[in-house]
């Protein structure tokens, strides 16, 4: 396994302070903002609040505002205003990067790829109410979209987070390098904690539309040859996520070098901590048999974790252009 390199700070490294430190500060508070539209949209799944609209989008049944509604509508209507909020938010965050950087700034790719994801993210809800894959519906394009959308969805977080991240350390081309060479150990921890975010989000769509009274029910439909597949692959997620702690915990332990800086050891921490916190939340998750709030605070940890993983996965390889790269050291 390569070593990873030594990665300084934007002032450590002699880079100039962020142009507007507004625009960073916004950035972060369209990534929280984000977060909160990811809790609604769970929600929105677990009271089976998706067909509140009927299948008209973007009208909400065939109207702007919905008159009358009962609790469902207004559920999956504040849902899709809260969308619309981030589409003006991340658009207003680009086009204030791109009037704020110069070009080679690479929160300016972040940011793009950030609006390509949201646009996706909006087709692929837009998708799921139109093809009715909403509700109880079973069928298999259900299956098929929901950890596709999960996944955009993850991307998504990941993408502002960097925008946010570039900005607060005001990296260019011209003065950072990205360190190939110490790719594979973040690489496999980003790859394997998304996987965990797909099964379970197959996980928790098994809990809602096969939801068991108690934990030996719930057990059983695991190994019972008549219980839906979904139910029979639920194994999947914490097969993977004790697969993913593996390589998190040792990317974290990468970033605990002595001599590495308090912001990434303190990162480096953070993220070891939401991973066993996660891990706890899912013992309990199990053992509660999925209460809609517990699958929200599952999920928020999720978020969290998710988006501290890629933050220390970008200070480890996007390294200023004069450090030099030394035995898993952190500038």
């Amino acid at each position: 396994m390569a070593t990873l390199p030594h990665v300084r700070s934007a002032s450590a490294a002699g880079l100039p302070p962020t142009l507007n430190p507004w625009l960073a500060r916004f950035a972060w508070l369209v990534l929280g903002y984000n977060i909160l539209v990811v809790l609604w949209g769970a929600l929105v799944r677990a009271t089976g609040s998706g067909a509140g609209c009927g299948d008209h989008w973007p009208l909400c049944n065939g109207q702007v505002i919905p008159q009358s509604p009962q609790i469902t509508t207004i559920i999956e209507f504040t849902h899709r205003a809260m969308t619309g909020g981030t589409l003006f938010a991340v658009l207003g965050l680009l086009l204030w990067v791109f009037r704020s950087t110069k070009r080679g700034h690479l929160a300016r790719t972040a940011v793009v790829v950030s609006f390509v994801l949201l646009l996706n993210e909006a087709f692929l809800g837009a998708l799921l109410v139109k093809l009715g894959y909403v509700l109880q519906n079973e069928s298999l394009g259900r299956f098929i979209v929901l950890p596709i959308h999960l996944s955009n969805t993850l991307l998504y977080l990941g993408a502002l987070a960097l925008t946010a991240m570039f900005l607060s350390c005001n990296l260019t081309r011209a003065t950072t390098r990205f360190s190939a060479a110490a790719m594979a150990l973040p690489l496999a921890a980003l790859v394997t904690s998304l996987l965990v975010g797909v099964s379970g989000s197959l996980a928790a769509l098994g809990d809602t539309l096969f939801p068991a009274t108690s934990l030996s029910a719930a057990m059983s439909q695991d190994f019972s040859a008549a219980a839906p597949w979904v139910l029979r692959l639920r194994w999947i997620h914490p097969a993977s996520a004790i697969l993913a702690a593996v390589f998190v915990l040792w990317l974290a332990v990468r970033g605990l070098a002595p001599d590495a800086p308090a912001r990434i050891r303190i990162l480096s921490l953070t993220v070891a901590g939401l991973l066993l916190f996660q891990i706890a939340l899912g013992i309990f998750d199990v053992l509660l048999l999925a209460p809609i709030w517990m699958q929200i605070v599952h999920l928020l940890g999720a978020d969290l974790y998710w988006t501290a993983l890629v933050l220390l996965s970008a200070r480890l390889l996007f390294v200023p252009s004069g450090a030099t790269a030394g035995p898993a050291q952190v500038h």
